[in-house]
């Protein structure tokens, strides 16, 4: 339960873009503001302004806020996507 609630508590503290101080909390608070691309955490955010490191893992936490915010959608996208099953 300890470790739960610890897990809970650290839970958005990660950093996504060092260079402008850009935690995994702002970015989920973004995607409930209206952000839905990169290019939108950018605008808002400055993610990816700088060195642009941060851009593979701002996708990630982009991806994780949408599942959160919209399960069922994401659970229809995975079933919708094309999968190749080796080389012709």
């Amino acid at each position: 339960m300890i470790i739960i609630i610890i897990s809970n508590l650290m839970r958005g503290n990660m950093y996504v873009c060092v260079c402008n101080a850009v935690t995994e909390r702002q970015v989920h608070q973004a995607v409930r503001n209206g952000a839905k691309t990169v290019k939108h955490l950018k605008e808002q955010l400055g993610v990816g302004a700088e060195c642009g490191k941060c851009a593979s893992c701002a996708k990630a936490c982009l991806k994780e806020a949408h599942a959160e915010q919209h399960p069922s959608l994401v659970k229809k996208l995975i079933q919708l996507t094309p999968v190749q099953l080796g080389a012709a």
